[in-house]
């Protein structure tokens, strides 16, 4: 569930989508079903949970880019101090936490174990200033996962690489990149053990 980190098949040239290399990396008998949905945000999600039937065991969310990119326009505002900036970017995360918590609130709701992706950030291009300004919003998802006792895949860590991203759009995946997602999707479900006392983050 979530956005086009994991609805990335318009970016992706004809080559396979995260969805696609998640079916080749698990068993033949699992199945994927792709709720996620190009330019979701979190508080999107929850009409994303109408597909969670009978049959689903893990969830998998990946939200929070688009509601990053809507606030971006602050970084173009005029202030005086750097407080008065921190200030835009603090009023930015307290919107995007009350979506967020809501949103894990609905998720973890359903008693399925779930699994939280950060928003990565070595995308091509990006500036420092967009960056610092991100990792509000990836506090917010580590925050909720971490007092929640969910596991994280830490995407920050996943697509470290130029070549990670696409070339139709740079803040997407590439085939490449979502090869990287699935992987540690399938990991993440195969291996960890759900239900601990403890958030463990991949990879």
């Amino acid at each position: 569930m979530g956005a086009s980190i994991l609805d990335n098949a318009a970016y992706v040239g004809g080559d396979p989508a995260v969805a696609e290399q998640l079916r080749d990396a698990i068993p033949a008998d699992w199945r994927v079903t792709l709720a996620a949905v190009d330019g979701a945000s979190a508080a999107d999600v929850a009409s994303q949970l109408d597909q969670v039937d009978a049959t689903a065991t893990h969830l998998i969310v990946s939200a929070g880019g688009n509601d990053a990119l809507n606030w971006s326009g602050v970084l173009g505002a005029r202030v005086t101090t750097v407080a008065e900036a921190e200030q835009l970017v603090a009023q930015a995360q307290a919107r995007f936490s009350a979506d967020y918590e809501d949103m894990a609130t609905r998720v973890l709701r359903l008693g399925l174990p779930a699994v939280f992706c950060t928003v990565y950030d070595a995308i091509p291009g990006l500036d420092d200033a967009a960056r610092v300004a991100l990792s509000a919003f990836n506090d917010v998802i580590l925050r909720t996962a971490f007092r929640n006792r969910a596991a994280v895949i830490d995407l920050r860590l996943v697509c470290d690489e130029a070549a990670d991203y696409s070339s139709v759009s740079p803040i997407e995946p590439s085939a490449r990149g979502g090869a990287k997602i699935a992987r540690v999707i399938a990991e993440v479900v195969r291996h960890h053990a759900f239900g601990g006392a403890h958030t463990v983050v991949f990879p």
